[in-house]
């Protein structure tokens, strides 16, 4: 009777008959393997691009409030089109939210700039 073989590392394999890996590391190490060789999902996609928009917002905002131009965001990979959540003030100004960190688009002049801010507690 021929042994089966581990499905990552190859080798000859002992115990039951439906075994696929001879180790657990054989086994972690074969999924890691067919993850990294598979496309990124759209939901992975999706939140990447969200965590990068938060760490953004998160080096940019600093003090809780502060402007900026939308272009220098644009430049360090923000996408205004991806946002967990927004909340609308009374003047009806809307503020996109990745995750606690806020923006809201403002033009001054010819420029587009980003108002950011940080989520508080009277915003819920």
């Amino acid at each position: 009777m021929k042994k089966k073989l581990c499905l990552y590392c190859e080798e000859p394999m002992e115990g039951r008959i439906d075994k696929l890996f001879c180790t657990p590391n054989c086994k972690s190490s074969y999924h890691y393997q067919k993850s990294r060789e598979q496309e990124a999902s759209l939901y992975n996609q999706i939140d990447v691009q969200l965590k990068l928009n938060r760490r953004i917002l998160k080096l940019y905002n600093k003090a809780g409030k502060a402007t900026i131009r939308k272009e220098e965001l644009i430049a360090e990979g923000f996408n205004p089109r991806y946002f967990t959540n927004y909340w609308k003030n009374k003047k009806g100004d809307v503020y996109l939210f990745c995750f606690e960190f806020g923006f809201l688009e403002r033009k001054e002049g010819r420029r587009i700039k980003y108002v950011l801010v940080q989520w508080q507690d009277y915003m819920n």
